[in-house]
């Protein structure tokens, strides 16, 4: 059956698409003089060490939010056993998540031109016929589509999630999570598969020899004049991701850095004056917070615990024993603030005031914010019973601004931003 007329005419319509060269089927399509193994394997070998930091700080990062503690915090909750790492996240180094997420989001924008110029190089292998010549070749095909795909869809949400202009359908935490897991089992494979043939060219490299014969799909049969050496391309590159640490960097970091963050946005100078002077996420205006609400004669503060609750105004807040922490917001998004200092009644007091004596619970969180997400927000024991874990009242020795969560709000060590909760409206310690 396969040897009729027509399955002749399908073996040379196939041989014509893999030798017209005005089709991207065909090698010589691609007359770039760059493309070759070494190339490649060069930006691989980037990638390979930058992409496993990346998915590690990631998933480090999502166990931070403490999603298996309530139902609030987990914007994932179909996760099944891709969540079998979780652990309660700690208190101490109270930088960590700071550093965490810096190094995360830092270090994805750096290889941003690295990942750019590794697609650039494989773009011919996606075109190359017959789809597939044997079984490894076509788990490397098909590893290298989830791979181009799957960097592309993380790396775009990532931005964007870091600019604070989202756009994508549907949440950004389950999009990038799961889109991670499916991003980085091809990448794997893709490792597997190609890194041995990349050691390979590098060695070769280094001794001055040929070219891997293995990979020739990636060498134009009939290249274009050279207007720049690979070597010059790598330099090329690497000054694009030099360029794009350098202006991003500063966002997380303390001192003259900050003002070099151009391309970040919380770098710069700070965006304000006086104590309150310091970066934010969201306004009291974004979160739809009613001054009348918040005022001295209306708010108040409810604690609920195991003796039943307490109403307490923002006055006899002040009048209970007052700690102090010095400590930065560090958010998602990568950014932070230095260390602040902020002064307020301890979770562990509050705690006590309902009932929870010696090693407090739990505590719910939930906020006056009518609008965006982690409107309420849940803190583990060990977070509450930090000494330094405050409902803080006071910042740099003034009032808190509306924007920074007057008339107060939750500031915990080493905790993402967002669960350091503004304009606290209620605490319920004990069974979430």
């Amino acid at each position: 059956m396969g040897r009729g007329p027509f399955s002749g005419c399908v073996r040379a319509y196939g041989r014509g698409m893999r030798d017209d060269p005005r089709l991207p089927t065909s090698p010589g399509f691609w007359r770039s003089p760059l493309r070759s193994p070494r190339f490649t394997s060069v930006l691989g070998l980037v990638l390979l060490v930058g992409i496993t930091v990346l998915f590690v700080t990631g998933l480090v990062s999502y166990a931070a939010y403490n999603p298996g503690l309530s139902p609030v915090n987990d914007k994932t909750p179909d996760k099944g056993f891709l969540g079998f790492y979780l652990f309660a996240w700690p208190t101490d180094p109270p930088w960590l998540y700071r550093l965490n997420q810096g190094v995360h989001v830092t270090l994805g924008i750096t290889l941003i031109p690295v990942l750019l110029a590794k697609l650039w190089s494989v773009v011919p292998k996606l075109f190359a016929l017959p789809p597939a010549r044997s079984l490894a070749h076509a788990l490397e095909r098909i590893s290298l589509v989830l791979l181009v795909g799957g960097g592309l869809f993380e790396f775009v949400t990532g931005v964007l999630n870091v600019q604070l202009d989202y756009v994508f359908p549907g949440s950004f935490y389950p999009l990038h999570f799961y889109g991670a897991w499916v991003f980085f089992a091809a990448f794997v494979a893709h490792a597997v598969l190609k890194t041995p043939a990349a050691v390979r060219n590098l060695r070769r490299l280094r001794k001055g020899d040929g070219e891997d014969e293995g990979d020739t799909e990636l060498v134009s049969p009939r290249p274009d004049p050279p207007t720049v050496s690979r070597r010059g391309a790598l330099w090329f590159v690497g000054g694009g991701s030099l360029l794009l640490f350098a202006t991003t960097v500063g966002q997380n970091v303390d001192g003259p850095l900050r003002r070099t963050a151009l391309l970040a946005p919380h770098g710069g100078a700070e965006p304000g004056s006086g104590p309150n002077g310091f970066q934010i996420n969201k306004t009291a205006a974004y979160a739809g917070i009613d001054a009348a609400e918040r005022s001295a004669d209306a708010w108040r503060l409810v604690v609920t615990g195991r003796t039943g609750t307490v109403r307490l105004s923002r006055a006899e807040l002040a009048r209970l024993p007052l700690h102090s922490s010095a400590l930065p917001i560090a958010c998602v998004e990568g950014w932070s603030t230095s260390d602040q200092w902020w002064r307020g009644v301890r979770l562990r007091d509050l705690a006590a005031l309902v009932g929870h004596d010696g090693d407090p619970p739990d505590v719910f969180v939930e906020s006056l914010q009518r609008h965006g997400a982690f409107r309420r927000a849940a803190l583990r024991a060990n977070q509450v019973a930090d000494p330094r874990s405050l409902l803080a009242l006071y910042v740099n020795g003034e009032d808190l601004s509306p924007d920074h969560g007057h008339p107060a709000r939750v500031i915990v060590p080493a905790a993402p931003g967002v669960l350091n909760t503004k304009w606290v409206a209620r605490l319920t310690f004990g069974d979430l």
